[in-house]
């Protein structure tokens, strides 16, 4: 019987999360079926009338196949072009990730929320790590912290493309790429021992805890393969749609507004933070295009404070060098990942200790 819940109910997100999609597309709204289903789901989770359910397995296979086709880009001469930019990669990880520290002061002051809270919610790029690390430590409030880094996560979706699709960069929307080719020529022999490395990737990535396994497995497995010079096939558009809708139905899912306390003034304030964030994003990219002569749009995305699967689908409709997008997100992750935590960790047992002392 709860089986049979859960799949009337996924029938319905699905439906829901298509059509979504296809008014976007008919609008022309940038990345159509990753924004569409994702405003179409939020929209339908606040009617209490609506049962929807959105299998987390549907994201791992969205995210498989992003990553396949962000590693793809990893040629030998674009690994050894990321290597060169990592003094770039750490100094501008490094300004973002303190700007966030530093508004996140602000926000705190103003909302009354607890500063510990808000920095964990803040943190760009790192849903699903900080979202652990406030279950590990006291005194973090959970549904904030997801809300903020959720919030941040749909304002900088919905803002990047409009930026990078508007008056800014003047980009036209042609919904090609490197995913997006009209040829899918498959070696069956390549495309098997491609299928079972990003698997490997995955089932390894899991075993070493790494972050979102689903997407650095097949994007280092992937990658390695094609730095040997192996060439796998390159997946066609209409994969790639599948993929953007998998992961916008279930981002579309995880925000839950009414478990927030004093909704209105911190949802404005978490928008309002991820907007400084992206604008920050962008006018660091114009110092980071001129220092590495790449085009501004590479730039913007390989700076944008999201997730690297949401700035790898646009970059694919943008036609941007996957290789230095993936690679500075890549090197993001891997920082907040393994250096912030414990960082964090530091900071707030050593404020703990104060308030302690000080009572």
């Amino acid at each position: 019987m709860k089986k049979s819940l859960h799949y009337n109910s996924f029938i319905t997100s699905f439906l829901i999360a298509l059509a979504g999609g296809l008014v976007f597309s008919f609008l022309s709204i940038p990345v159509p079926w990753l924004l569409g289903s994702m405003s179409a789901i939020l929209i339908a989770n606040r009617f209490k009338g609506i049962s929807l359910h959105w299998p987390r397995a549907l994201r791992d296979t969205a995210l498989i196949l992003i990553g396949y086709s962000i590693g793809l880009s990893f040629t030998r001469s674009s690994v050894e072009n990321m290597a060169e930019n990592l003094p770039s990669m750490l100094f501008m990880t490094v300004v973002l990730v303190v700007s966030a520290a530093v508004i996140s002061k602000v926000i705190s002051l103003i909302s009354g929320v607890d500063y510990p809270t808000v920095l964990t919610g803040s943190i760009p790029g790192g849903l699903s790590q900080m979202i652990i690390f406030a279950e590990e430590m006291k005194g973090i409030n959970i549904t904030t912290v997801t809300f903020l880094q959720v919030s941040r996560l749909l304002m900088i979706v919905f803002v990047v493309p409009f930026i990078i699709f508007g008056p800014v960069f003047k980009i036209s929307h042609t919904n090609t790429g490197l995913a997006g080719s009209a040829q899918f020529d498959i070696e069956p022999i390549m495309a098997l021992v491609f299928l079972i490395v990003c698997i490997l990737g995955v089932l390894i990535g899991k075993k070493l805890r790494l972050p979102t396994p689903f997407l650095l497995g097949p994007i280092l497995g992937t990658g390695f393969l094609t730095y040997a010079g192996f060439t796998g096939p390159t997946l066609p558009s209409s994969v790639m749609d599948a993929s953007q809708l998998m992961i916008g139905g279930y981002i579309g899912m995880l925000l839950k507004p009414e478990k927030l306390e004093r909704k209105s003034l911190t949802i404005t304030l978490a928008l309002f933070s991820g907007f400084l964030l992206v604008m920050e994003s962008l006018v660091l990219s114009f110092f980071l295009s001129d220092a590495l002569n790449i085009n501004i749009v590479t730039s913007f995305l390989s700076l944008a404070p999201g997730g690297m699967d949401q700035m790898g689908i646009i970059a694919h409709e943008v036609n941007a060098d996957l290789s230095i997008v993936s690679g500075f997100q890549l090197f993001r992750l891997f920082f907040i990942y393994f250096a912030v935590p414990p960082i964090l960790r530091w900071y707030f047992k050593r404020k703990i200790n104060r308030n302690e002392d000080s009572l």
